[in-house]
């Protein structure tokens, strides 16, 4: 190995594409049992590497030197191998540091509380002195360690103004998960998530809901990640390449999610996008007929609306939890607010709000075979499809028309 990531786990990683990006070594993902980590750090048969969950602790006993900041934080997760000598840093304070100056959000003089008491947790608390903030303060389910119970959080700091998770909860494949309700939180200014996949979290999507500024861990990842390159390299990379790259790779993971009526467009449009985005277009319908092993027809016809939203649930879920991709949903899509939910997670909303008299009937669409039953479907759904869209895409003059619409709305996405 030249450069690499050891980890437990890393089908979740998006750390290959970003070195890639770096563009001068090669990048490999390795997984580690924790008994493989100290004879592989032992053999020191690589020039660099990141180190991530769970292993930012485990590593520093077999490191030569390590840098006053990685050593007062107390975890690593950049080692650099130098004529045999292992030398460890931690890049992560430099990217969540980042993160909080491109959310704006201000530390000082705050209380901040702080989700989990792991490597990632060390580095936030660090970050938290560093910018001065007034309290900040661990939690954790046992309370161990000065950390407090997140029943002690709920009860006794509703004031925090900023909370920062660094647990796993919410992680793909948990994406349902959320570390702590925020409801009662009405004092939160900003909430930072180091959780990259999915690129926003259920935490980060209920703190938006509330108008609190909230962001995922990607940009983190990425600032981290050229900053660990400097030591890979030498090179000075300029601060303007970690902005580069993560609206490049946010936007290659990003979801693009085509919701509208039946007969709106939906597959055709997405079929175009297919080409001109470069990602895959995945039709929920045919999903659906492909798990079921029946026509939609059929399935309404001998199992009733409900049992045919069950599986749209379940093909949603599944089709969510996907990056890179062009998500065509079925007209009734959006009826279950947690389908909407888990669309957000990874993607972008788009509308095609087609004029009503456009809207043709089709023997394939139970609920929208008559121009009747598509007026009814159109003055229900129409209020849904405004309050679950990011994009409204309104140009219905030609399909190329429509389609540059919608293309110049995603480029204005990050």
């Amino acid at each position: 190995m030249i450069c690499g990531l050891i980890a437990e786990r890393l089908g979740h990683s998006f750390s290959g594409p970003i070195h890639e990006a770096i563009g001068d070594y090669p990048y490999e993902l390795r997984e580690l049992k924790p008994e493989e980590v100290g004879p592989f750090l032992q053999a020191r048969d690589f020039k660099g590497i990141n180190v991530t969950i769970p292993y930012k602790q485990t590593v520093m006993p077999y490191l030569d030197e390590i840098s006053p900041e990685a050593l007062s934080i107390g975890a690593v997760n950049t080692i650099v191998n130098r004529d045999g000598r292992l030398y460890g840093y931690n890049t992560d304070f430099g990217g969540m540091k980042a993160l909080l100056k491109r959310m704006g959000l201000e530390l000082f003089g705050k209380k901040v509380l702080i989700l989990g008491t792991g490597g990632t947790s060390k580095t936030a608390m660090a970050v938290c002195k560093s910018l001065k903030a007034g309290e900040a303060l661990k939690v954790s389910r046992t309370g161990r360690d000065g950390a407090i119970t997140y029943e002690e959080a709920l009860h006794n700091h509703r004031d925090a103004k900023i909370l920062i998770n660094t647990t796993p909860c919410g992680m793909f494949p948990e994406a349902e998960e959320m570390p702590l309700d925020i409801s009662g939180f009405d004092q939160l200014e900003g909430v930072v998530d180091a959780i990259y996949n999915p690129l926003s979290t259920e935490l980060v999507l209920s703190a938006r809901d509330r108008g609190i500024k909230a962001e995922g861990g990607l940009y983190m990842l990425v600032a981290q990640a050229v900053l660990a390159a400097r030591y890979f390299t030498g090179k000075d990379y300029p601060d303007s390449l970690i902005l580069d790259i993560y609206r490049k790779l946010f936007k290659d993971k990003l979801n693009l999610v085509l919701i509208g009526m039946p007969s709106s467009g939906k597959t055709t449009l997405g079929q175009a996008l297919e080409k001109r985005l470069n990602k895959p277009c995945l039709g929920l319908d045919e999903q659906i007929v492909l798990m079921d092993g029946r026509s939609i027809s059929r399935i309404f016809a001998e199992n009733g609306e409900d049992f045919f939203r069950d599986l749209e649930c379940r093909a949603t879920a599944e089709a969510a939890a996907l990056h890179s991709r062009i998500i065509a949903t079925g007209g009734g899509g959006i009826l279950r607010p947690e389908n909407v939910r888990r669309l957000r997670r990874n993607g972008v909303l788009v509308y095609l709000d087609r004029p009503l008299k456009d809207l043709l009937p089709a023997d394939d669409r139970p609920l929208a075979d008559s121009a009747d039953k598509i007026r009814k479907l159109y003055d229900v759904r129409r209020p849904l499809y405004q309050a679950a869209a990011d994009i409204t895409i309104t140009e219905w003059s030609s399909i190329d028309k429509t389609l540059e619409q919608i293309l110049q709305e995603w480029g204005k996405i990050v």
